[in-house]
């Protein structure tokens, strides 16, 4: 008896997983690689080798926590459903310095800091001002700035912490090597929960209406 060729839903599962593992080995941030493999790779080397489906498989298996399975049914969404985790990790920083974002009212020290974070961030941080972690005001736009980038990755590393092992390091592979992420503090991991279920809610809303 001839073996049943399988179903178009089931070529489908089946090809899922690849195309989602060579998406992650597509968008590996070149420091992540380039520290796994060879600190003197060129950029431009670095891209082409993750433009190699051939390696793309192995790039992605070399540098995650754990193992693939190739075999199950799906590659669900990332947690940041696809969106760029530097951007979630504004977004949450700019809440958790909500205070000073309204004591920001100079138009030449606001023009710096969307120069910074985006004018989108800047209105989403105060949006939320209610939720904000920081009781301190940061009056220097160029430092707030930095606070903003820096508190915004812990917390996002704090949050990504209670994932698993597999779902964290597909988001963390995506950013630059020694970002905050790696090292959040204990008012980070108070604040992470609260600021990124609203981060989430923006990013599902971007997504839908896409």
């Amino acid at each position: 008896m001839a073996t049943p060729k399988p179903s178009a839903e089931r070529r489908r599962s089946l090809k899922a997983p690849v195309e989602g593992i060579s998406e992650l080995a597509a968008s590996i941030h070149p420091t992540r690689l380039a520290a796994c493999l060879d600190a003197n790779l060129s950029v431009a080397t670095l891209v082409q080798l993750q433009k190699s489906r051939r390696l793309q498989t192995r790039m992605a298996g070399l540098l995650l926590d754990s193992d693939i399975n190739f075999n199950r049914s799906g590659w669900t969404p990332d947690l940041l459903l696809g969106h760029d985790p530097k951007r979630a990790a504004v977004l949450a920083g700019c809440i958790f310095h909500a205070r000073s974002l309204i004591k920001l009212i100079s138009k030449a020290d606001v023009a710096v800091l969307i120069g910074h974070v985006g004018a989108e961030a800047q209105a989403f941080g105060i949006r939320h001002a209610a939720h904000a972690a920081s009781t301190r005001v940061i009056t220097d736009p160029h430092q707030l700035a930095q606070e903003i980038d820096d508190d915004g990755h812990a917390c996002l590393g704090a949050w990504l912490d209670q994932a698993s092992a597999l779902d964290r390091s597909r988001v963390l592979l995506r950013l630059a090597v020694g970002t905050a992420a790696d090292n959040p503090a204990t008012e980070h991991r108070q604040a992470a929960d609260r600021l990124f279920s609203l981060v989430l809610a923006q990013l599902a809303k971007e997504t839908s209406a896409l």
